[in-house]
């Protein structure tokens, strides 16, 4: 395996694996949701799939990070959606020409979600359902060249993992069946409609991650992961911040690490 400095591109065999963002694993205590989600490419021979594509607050940061890379929303062949919540799902209307997977029971769900009450963006999925391009998903589809789809409900009831065989190691995306090493380790779950239904599917993530030694784990909102003795090691470094306006200047900035080992905020001025 090849990477980068910070982990964030992985070779394996012929794929290579580009973390476009890295998930947070946190909530918001008084605003809401963060819904801050890994969004990852994936490049393979002539296809060019993205894992995930996160909501409206990371647009901008989708295409840029798309543009540093010489690419355009156009150049993405395949969009894969591992459920229908929005923080995963919104910006699927950036890629009208490419093909959209998602799971088959998650679209017949999310559809008929009650309006103004879940985290499912109605008119999204409603629109989605009825995209040209888009592909319903069984269990163990192809959905690429050596990339399955696995059904592993419990956050939503058609939850999808995608494991992509990449030769002597796999890559699994877990989406939100297991959100971040917490819920990896522990097998509980927060916001699951079913605690032992998701700790089933908890199960067999281990089980696709466990198959190959060196396969890595790229979680729906956390850094991705290897296994050394049975454990999870993160690759990479977490990258978290809050910049706020607090001042009577708008170049008068206070930036507040969301690292874990963060000291108290750090006054800087814009550039």
């Amino acid at each position: 395996m090849n990477d980068d400095s910070n982990c964030k591109r992985f070779h394996i065999g012929d794929a290579e694996i580009d973390i476009i963002v890295h998930g947070f694993p946190g909530k918001s205590v008084c605003h809401g949701s963060l819904g801050f989600c890994t969004i990852v490419l994936v490049r393979r021979g002539d296809r060019l799939a993205l894992v995930d594509v996160g909501s409206f607050g990371q647009r901008d940061l989708l295409i840029g990070q798309l543009a540093e890379r010489g690419l355009v929303p156009k150049d993405v062949t395949d969009v894969l959606l591992t459920h229908s919540h929005y923080d995963h799902s919104v910006n699927w209307t950036l890629f009208k020409d490419s093909n959209i997977v998602i799971g088959r029971e998650e679209l017949d769900w999310s559809v008929k979600e009650p309006w103004g009450e879940t985290p499912v963006p109605e008119l999204y999925v409603r629109e989605l359902e009825r995209w040209p391009t888009l592909r319903a998903a069984a269990d163990g589809d192809e959905v690429l060249p050596g990339l399955t789809a696995h059904m592993t409900p419990g956050h939503t009831p058609g939850s999808l993992v995608f494991v992509l065989d990449a030769g002597d190691r796999d890559i699994v995306f877990t989406g939100d069946a297991c959100k971040n090493r917490a819920e990896l380790l522990s097998r509980a779950t927060d916001m699951s409609y079913d605690p032992e239904v998701s700790r089933a599917s908890i199960g067999t993530i281990w089980e696709f991650w466990t198959r190959k030694p060196g396969s890595i784990l790229v979680p729906g909102h956390d850094l991705p992961m290897v296994q050394e003795n049975g454990k999870p090691r993160y690759l990479g470094q977490r990258e978290a911040a809050i910049r706020a306006w607090y001042g009577e200047d708008l170049n008068e900035t206070t930036v507040f690490s969301l690292l874990p080992d963060a000291a108290d905020a750090v006054r800087d001025a814009a550039e």
